[in-house]
């Protein structure tokens, strides 16, 4: 029995197998969705496992050329380039937003800003080795930033594909099991009324019927009585076979 109290009716029928309907269609749909996410979540977890690879060798090949630069120009060269850093940052991180099966997932991009044309830090000694180690800084801070825009999405992405699993195993376990025994309950149900409207018509037709035979047999014997009393029932007079009317204009 189901474990909802639904009426037994055609509508209802109709209605809860349009609710079964629409339930395996988003049930097909979600778990699409899941697989999608589960594909672009490897992906990305993939880019992400390369770019931590990339960014540990910048990062050892950005510090190795710091202290080169400190070998080179000695310590004091902080402070000269401290005081060659301008107002504004040199590097700024816009985000656009991506579209992956329906989720939205930030996309960090770095934007630099022109280059100051007379930048003299390091003239004196160094300047070769600053150089390089602005190159090096600056490929480390590329592959932070692509390492920050896949760990997000991957961040993002983990929690919808969560949601859309939750989902999938609602509809799954939950809500069509529920409609599908509701919609048997109903096929049962209706099943059991047309069984009983067929019996109730059989039964009122042998009542019918039998009330004709009585009737007929009452009307027999009553006849054989009077026949056999000698007392015959006059016909009645027939309606349509009467006589005809005098000619009263053409005699």
């Amino acid at each position: 029995m189901s474990g909802q109290k639904v009426l037994p009716s055609r509508m209802t029928f109709q209605a809860t197998k349009n609710r079964l309907k629409g339930a395996n269609t988003g049930h097909k749909l979600l778990k699409k969705k899941s697989d999608a996410l589960t594909v672009r979540i490897r992906q990305i977890l993939k880019q992400i496992v390369e770019s931590k690879n990339e960014m540990g060798t910048s990062l050892r090949e950005a510090n190795f050329s710091l202290a080169a630069v400190y070998y080179a120009a000695g310590d004091d060269i902080k402070y000269q380039v401290l005081q060659n850093v301008g107002p504004q940052a040199a590097a700024r991180v816009t985000m656009k937003v991506d579209n992956v099966a329906g989720v939205k997932i930030p996309v960090f991009e770095k934007v630099e800003a022109e280059a100051k044309a007379s930048d003299l830090t390091g003239l004196a000694k160094g300047g070769q080795k600053l150089d390089q180690s602005r190159v090096t800084f600056t490929k480390a801070l590329d592959s932070l930033v692509v390492l920050a825009s896949l760990q997000t999405a991957f961040v993002a992405l983990d929690e919808a594909q969560k949601i859309t699993n939750r989902r999938v195993n609602a509809l799954e376990y939950v809500v069509i099991p529920r409609l599908e025994e509701t919609v048997r309950y109903i096929a049962t149900e209706l099943d059991e009324l047309e069984r009983e409207e067929f019996v109730r018509l059989k039964k009122v037709q042998s009542y019918k019927k039998k009330r004709i035979e009585e009737e007929q047999a009452a009307e027999e014997e009553a006849a054989q009585r009077l026949k056999a009393s000698g007392q015959v029932p006059k016909e009645a007079k027939s309606l349509i076979a009467t006589d005809e009317d005098p000619d009263l204009l053409f005699k």
